[in-house]
């Protein structure tokens, strides 16, 4: 405790001491500009009129420093170890450098195998910290608010753990767990502040919401009980299907609803992210940026119905984002092979030499070119360069023939290689001329039609006539970087005036490569996570990005600063335990009214954000932001294991050590791993650049270790020094990897990259890593980070469905099934994943209970023998608290209440059509080893320049339409018969038709959607249709009745 040296410190404290009570810890006070003393202690009653001189706001103070556990008296000095990391430098000369292997000796060492950067624990005893005095300044972090004012929310953070940072510090001579390179006035001039803040949902709509799904649990108990105790004795067959319909709505309800009891919001501190990473200092005079890289993937697979210009929009947005060109790089999969996307993306990156520098000089958004010109809005509106207008002209007029060359380069591409194979089948009838003395031969040409590039070489990908080694599923990897390695330092542009005048504007381009990997008969290339995996592998020898952010060819950049937002999350203290950034995926091109629910912001906003407050939101397959390191199959660097039954008691996780190659996982004991996804991974290959990669692709990704709660940091300034260009070694190392042997006898789609064996490789590969322990964030940003495109299209909509519902049939009959998880997921995460395998199973129990309201119709019975009170009573309890519940969930999620009545609708759609099939499928490849193919979702619209929505009103047929028509159909039928049958009785039993009649309009609203997809654009439709329809169901009604006509005794009892 330090003492003062005034006599004005000696009356205050003489003060304080008088009053009877202990002395405070702290006391602060400042004069205001009206010369009044205000107090900033919790004690308003000090008398310190007199107390201050006039050069200074603030006093000297006493601080008492409490007998904490870091604080211990002690007669002792402890001794402390400052490990720094190893190897600052990201490559050498050997493109990794050594470092990477005295790093890689420690990859896979599992918790804690990594040193704790910012502080470690001491087994000695603490130093008795002796404190200083000192008067505040101007300087001080008590002025660091916005309104001048002491911050005392920041100063309780920033003390988080230690004693005495505020207007005290501790001597110089004191060794702290800060490191010999930071001082106090570090702490001083540059307080720490967190990148990221959680933002709970308030207490009167979260407590509220918690309390009626308590509620209903209950009623439902208690409804269910009723039901199976009052059987209806007379149709015991409609009860028995009632009552088995409604367990499983309920168990299915409950899975759905237990992972939304904890929704959660995030938001982040952009500016603090730029102070910390890409601030000038002394050590970094040119302010180089020290934030981590990121490649960004592309993927796409066939051209014809994923448009190259589409893709060449998403390829633009990617290269003008707002992140350090020299940290960013961009890949492209191209798994068809074609020519036509290659081109496409060459004349993109041309493009891109005007268009990105354009963006940047007057901070366009959107950055996708198609999008941007496309908006309705003012595009002055915030500019003030007075050039913009004569910029926005000129470049409008450049990608207006940009699109012409691509629309073109199909025929380009026809011509050039007729001309070519004109000119080869020329020289081959020469030389055969000359070999028959000169004679023309009548034999045809055995010259194949080829494709040629630009160059006059033979495309090494599919040719347009497709032939052997040059065919979809046969043909050579392909790599070409068309974008190289930029400067590490910012390249200004200068006035040209053919051109626009980038003067003061970097002009560079991220490196930017197109993959294609080598396909070839025999091998299993599993679709899309093969081709991820590939470019997983050959990214790591190009520019080994720390973090991997996937796109599809259609979901391009909105929000030029969304890697940047995501950054916050991983760079934050505890974000080295993050496995993913998980983005919501926003949609253009959707019909105003969304018939289909294309938005799905049912499951974005509310579903996504709830599994935030947990362990984290499920891959969803594009907009995510990946960890190398988690992808390659390690551990995180600390682990929870929850036990008990429902996972109530934490205990770190131990740690996994790694298995010698000699060690063979059926021989290794039980006790190392008790569940085959915490082994390490350890073949990856036979490539040493890859191996080499590994550690260093780990150590980039780490936080930045400047305070001391971060834990598995790194030093400030690790990443400064510039990546080395490109060399040919390198780029045939990355050939080498991506080609269709590499992965035999390694572990890629089993446990490192995108997993295989499901359609759905996005939710598998997500769970395995929430299965080992990582965590995953979902980052809702205020402008949408991206936006894709949907199928609009009922057909092209359900097979969507269909695809995903049958991945998740298969999750439900694979290990990947979360009963099988380990004790490092939590239990309503657990929840979450077995709702994820089970949701596809309630079409059965969906379709029987829209077939029962026609079924009670026709029969004149109902699953309840009497529509009594109880039965009414629990009925309106249990729809009033579900709509309460779906009221409170759209208020914390934030969606319309029109898009939650289109997702309910679309439920039921999906339900009784795509959802039946997927497990009819599912089971099929169970039982009977059918493999599933799915089809393709077209990104491209209806061929009507005038109607945007024009797709929406094609009518494609297929077998998904039976069950839904089916229900439709027997519904009305069975509406009509049965308002027939009651008006022609002699005593009507007006309460069973409207019980049988109030259902079967439940369904019927449900299916209106649908209705209005089967008759395609409205006012085509002939008129005859809707009398034919009514015609039918009279005759079907009046036929009905005359078989089986009215039993008046029977009603008379039942009265």
């Amino acid at each position: 405790m330090a003492s003062p040296s005034s006599p004005k410190k000696s009356s205050l404290s003489k003060q304080t001491s008088t009053a009877g009570r202990p002395p405070q810890a702290v006391k602060f006070a400042r004069r205001t500009s009206s010369g009044r003393v205000v107090s900033l202690s919790r004690d308003d009653d000090l008398d310190m009129s007199g107390e201050f001189t006039p050069q200074n706001d603030y006093i000297n103070y006493t601080v008492l420093m409490p007998p904490t556990p870091d604080n211990q008296p002690s007669s002792g000095t402890g001794q402390g170890s400052d490990s720094k990391p190893e190897g600052s430098n990201s490559y050498q000369t050997s493109r990794f450098g050594p470092e990477a292997r005295q790093m890689s000796r420690r990859v896979g060492a599992g918790d804690g195998g990594y040193g704790d950067h910012g502080g470690g624990g001491n087994n000695g005893t603490k130093t008795d910290r002796r404190m200083s005095v000192m008067k505040s300044n101007n300087k001080s972090m008590l002025l660091r608010s916005q309104t001048g004012d002491f911050d005392h929310n920041r100063w309780l953070f920033e003390t988080k753990g230690k004693y005495g940072i505020g207007n005290a510090f501790w001597t110089p001579s004191d060794k702290d767990a800060y490191g010999p390179d930071v001082s106090m006035q570090d702490f001083m001039d540059k307080p720490w502040k967190p990148l990221t803040r959680k933002v709970k949902v308030p207490p009167a709509i979260l407590s509220p919401y918690r309390l009626l799904i308590v509620f209903r649990l209950v009623a439902l108990a208690f409804f269910l009980q009723w039901r199976i105790r009052n059987p209806n004795p007379d149709a015991m067959w409609l009860w028995g299907i009632s009552i088995v319909c409604e367990l499983w709505f309920a168990f299915s309800w409950i899975l759905d609803i237990l992972p939304k009891l904890n929704p959660i919001n995030r938001a982040t501190d952009l500016v603090a992210l730029q102070d910390k990473f890409e601030t000038p200092t002394p050590a970094n005079p040119r302010g180089r940026s020290d934030l981590p890289g990121v490649d960004v993937f592309i993927s796409t697979a066939d051209p014809d119905k994923e448009p190259p210009l589409v893709t060449a929009n998403t390829l633009l947005s990617i290269l003008a984002v707002d992140y350090p060109t020299e940290k960013l790089s961009a890949y492209i999969s191209d798994d068809g092979g074609a020519i036509l996307s290659f081109e496409a993306m060459a004349e993109a990156v041309r493009f891109a030499e005007v268009w990105v520098p354009f963006c940047r000089k007057h901070n366009i958004e959107p950055r996708n070119p198609d999008s941007y010109f496309s908006q309705k809005r003012d595009p002055t509106k915030n500019k003030k360069r007075p050039d913009f207008v004569k910029d926005r002209r000129w470049i409008k007029r450049e990608y207006d023939e940009f699109k012409v060359r691509i629309n073109g380069l199909p025929e380009v591409i026809r011509r050039r290689s007729d001309g070519y194979n004109s000119r080869e089948n020329m020289k081959e009838r020469n030389i055969a001329r000359e070999k028959n003395g000169g004679e023309t031969t009548q034999e045809p040409s055995n010259v194949s039609k080829a494709t040629w590039m630009a160059d006059g070489t033979h495309w090494p990908g599919t040719w347009l006539h497709p032939t052997a080694d040059h065919a979809k599923g046969d043909h050579a990897g392909i790599l070409q970087v068309m974008s190289k390695v930029p400067e590490p330092d910012p390249v200004m542009g200068h006035p040209d005036e053919k051109r626009l005048d980038f003067t003061g504007v970097d002009i560079r381009l991220p490196m930017f490569a197109y993959v294609s990997r080598e396909k070839r008969k025999g091998y299993d290339h599993n679709k899309k996570a093969g081709a991820m995996n590939a470019m997983v592998r050959a990214s790591a020898i190009l520019s080994n990005g720390p973090f991997i952010l996937n796109l599809d060819c259609d979901h391009y950049i909105y929000n030029c600063k969304a890697i940047r937002e995501g950054m916050c999350f991983m760079m934050d203290r505890g974000g080295d335990r993050i496995c993913y950034i998980q983005f919501p995926q926003r949609f253009e091109g959707i019909d105003p009214s969304d018939r289909y629910a294309n938005h799905n912001t049912v499951f974005f906003d509310g579903n996504m954000r709830a599994l935030d407050g947990l362990q984290g939101p499920v891959y969803v397959g594009t907009g995510t932001m990946f960890r190398r390191y988690a992808l390659y199959g390690f551990n995180p660097p600390r682990a929870t294991e929850y036990l008990g039954v429902v996972g109530q008691n934490k205990a770190p996780a131990p740690i996994v050590q790694p298995r010698s190659n000699e060690d063979d996982s059926e021989t290794q004991p039980l006790a190392l791993a008790s569940h085959p996804d915490l082994d390490l991974p350890r073949r990856f290959g036979n490539s040493q650049l890859f191996a080499e990669s590994i550690a260093v692709a780990e150590y980039q990704g780490r936080p930045l270790a400047d305070h001391i709660s971060v834990k598995n940091g790194r030093p400030p300034g690790s990443l400064l020094v510039p990546r080395p260009p490109l060399d040919a070694p390198t780029v045939a190392e990355a050939v080498a990897v991506i080609s269709c042997w590499y992965e035999d006898k390694t572990e890629w789609g089993q446990r490192v990259g995108w997993i295989y064996g499901s359609v759905t490789e996005d939710v598998v590969t997500g769970y395995r890593m929430h299965n080992r322990g990582w965590r995953s964030v979902y980052c809702i940003t205020k402008r949408d980070a991206f936006r894709g495109s949907a199928p609009i299209n009922l057909t092209d909509r359900l097979h969507q469905v269909l695809r995903w519902a049958t991945g998740s049939v298969e999750i439900y009959f694979s290990r990947n099934n979360a009963i099988f998880a380990t004790r490092r997921l939590k239990f309503l995460q657990r929840i979450a994943y077995l709702n994820v395998g089970i949701y596809p199973f309630t079409s059965f129990f969906l379709v029987l209970y829209c077939f029962l309201p026609a079924l009670c119709l026709f029969t004149g019975k109902f699953i309840v023998q009497n529509l009594n009170t109880t039965f009414l009573t629990y009925l309106l309890i249990i729809s009033v608290t579900l709509t309460l519940i779906s009221l409170l969930e759209v208020k914390w999620s934030g969606i319309g209440l029109e898009e939650w009545w289109r997702n309910e609708q679309f439920w039921l759609i999906g339900g009784t059509s795509a959802h039946l099939a997927a497990v009819i499928q599912g089971l099929l490849k169970v039982l009977a080893g059918i493999e599933i193919s799915f089809k393709l979702t077209t990104k491209s619209a209806a061929d009507d320049d005038e109607d945007m929505y024009a797709d929406l009103y094609v009518v494609k047929w297929t077998s998904l339409f039976i069950m839904p028509l089916t229900i439709i159909v027997v519904n009305i039928v069975a509406i009509v018969m049965a308002f027939s049958r009651t008006v022609y009785s002699i005593i009507p039993q007006w309460s069973k038709l409207l019980g049988g009649t109030f259902f079967s309009f439940w369904v019927l609203a449900h299916m209106y959607p649908f209705i209005k997809g089967l008759l395609g654009r409205r006012g085509r439709v002939p008129t005859i249709v809707y009398v034919w329809a009514g015609l039918v169901s009279i005759t079907v009604s009046l036929l009905w009745i005359s078989i089986s006509p009215p039993d008046n005794k029977n009603s008379q009892q039942n009265l």
